[in-house]
């Protein structure tokens, strides 16, 4: 009887070496090779968007795709609305299932003029720290963003930078990191640099967002090496088989450097199958990293 292409795709995601329980017991039966701390999950932001948290989990399970990212206002309802009991019982529901709660996707940011607004983002944003928290997970996304008129970019770059302070001191009490995506106008890897130049609080990372700005200015490579040692827990991805994007240059350079986090899909396809889809993304992940490491 001849397997579905869902159920090969199942499979191939569940046999995978270099990731998930089974391969991490192949990793420790031989020497350790950089990039075998990698690991690929899921930001609900279009895939995942829809199902509530049971079904977001047996999904997952189901692909092997092992940790996620969860956007807020989406399905999954977790926010910081939620009361103690509530808070307890998304904790239970990862502590139950194979998959690793790795961070929560905020929409604040930090670039408007109006201080008020700016406040308002900052305790927001702490409000998502404590959930964080409190849910098991071990931090929080948020974004620069943009300029604005009359504004000079220094100012703004600062006071991001400045905010961005305050969040790392606030997330040290909760053992979080502050997760500063590459988005916006803000999305050149220089800007992202003085920010983070700014922003030296060790709880404050970058999250690379493979973006067509990776690819300006000297290159890949040269943006890559201007953020690295601040890269935090994760990294967002499009799907890996894209053509406008050098995947696998990045997947070389996230090996070369011994990156240690996770590797997180933010899809922007709407497949009829997105749990099979996933799989298959596990899988071109999974070959891509054992190409880099064979170099």
């Amino acid at each position: 009887m001849q397997r579905s292409r869902r159920d090969f795709a199942f499979a191939v995601a569940a046999s995978g070496a270099g990731l998930g329980s089974l391969g991490r017991r192949l990793v420790a039966a031989r020497e350790r090779r950089p990039g075998d701390g990698m690991q690929y999950g899921l930001v609900t932001y279009l895939w995942g968007q829809s199902w509530k948290l049971p079904t977001l989990l047996a999904n997952c399970e189901r692909a092997r795709c092992l940790g996620v990212e969860l956007r807020s206002t989406h399905a999954h309802g977790v926010e910081p609305s939620l009361n103690k009991q509530q808070r307890r019982d998304v904790a239970r529901q990862f502590a139950d299932s194979e998959i690793t709660l790795v961070g929560l996707g905020s929409n604040e940011r930090f670039d408007n003029p109006n201080p008020a607004i700016v406040r308002k983002a900052i305790e927001t944003t702490k409000a998502f720290i404590v959930l964080s928290h409190d849910v098991g997970s071990s931090g929080v996304k948020v974004k620069p963003d943009r300029f604005y008129p009359n504004v000079p970019r220094e100012q703004t770059i600062e006071q991001i930078g400045t905010s961005l302070n305050e969040l790392g001191a606030f997330a040290d009490k909760y053992g979080q990191q502050v997760r500063l995506e590459v988005h916006g106008q803000c999305a050149e890897l220089p800007t992202i640099k003085a920010i983070m130049d700014v922003a030296q609080n060790k709880n404050v990372s970058v999250c690379w967002n493979t973006n067509a700005a990776d690819l300006t200015g000297a290159g890949l490579a040269a943006n890559f090496d201007l953020v690295r040692k601040r890269f935090g827990a994760t990294l967002h991805v499009r799907e890996l088989e894209t053509k406008s994007y050098p995947y696998a240059q990045l997947i070389e350079l996230l090996v070369r450097s011994d990156y240690q986090g996770w590797v997180m899909l933010e899809a922007s396809s709407k497949p009829k199958e997105p749990v099979v889809a996933l799989a298959g993304q596990v899988q071109r992940f999974r070959q891509m990293v054992m190409a880099a490491q064979r170099g």
